[in-house]
């Protein structure tokens, strides 16, 4: 069953590899720090999150990787696509992440890049461990039964 798009929100580039990687712990919302032609492009809906990850260096927390397309119009003022960007968050909520991330091994995966109800743009990280192959053929194993039991219920019912 699909989920109910939040009115509040428009997305623009999702991360659905993530969740079938990755054991999500913990999601947190971050701010973005973009030039006005990655605005422009997102605002388009173009954008790619699929490859990328965050990484705290240097007392600051960094998306990498992500693919947000030039803006054709921009001309010779464009920005780069793929250039690390800046993500904004709290000076204890940066500790706690960069300290799961060293002692713990946990990764920083992005999973939702989106325009929040203010026009912000936004995205969500989570603090995730990564799944071993076994505990992915257990996920599709019992993503396919609780499919086979709907479609059982459903011509039942």
């Amino acid at each position: 069953m699909a989920k109910k798009a939040d009115p509040q929100r428009k997305l623009i580039a999702e991360n659905r590899r993530a969740r079938f990687d990755y054991m999500i712990e913990e999601t947190m919302e971050a701010g973005i720090q973009l030039v006005g032609t990655e605005v422009k492009s997102l605002r388009g809906g173009r954008a790619n999150i699929a490859e990328s990850y965050a990484s705290t260096e240097k007392g600051e927390l960094w998306l990498v990787n992500a693919t947000i397309p030039e803006y054709p119009p921009a001309g010779q003022f464009n920005h780069e696509p793929r250039r690390p960007r800046k993500l904004l968050v709290r000076a204890r909520e940066l500790k706690k992440l960069a300290s799961a991330v060293e002692r713990e091994g946990r990764t920083l995966a992005p999973l939702e890049l989106y325009f929040n109800d203010r026009g912000i743009a936004k995205i969500k990280i989570a603090l995730a461990k990564g799944k071993k192959a076994h505990d992915k053929r257990e996920a599709s194993k019992d993503r396919d039964w609780k499919r086979q039991q709907g479609r059982l219920l459903r011509d039942k019912g």
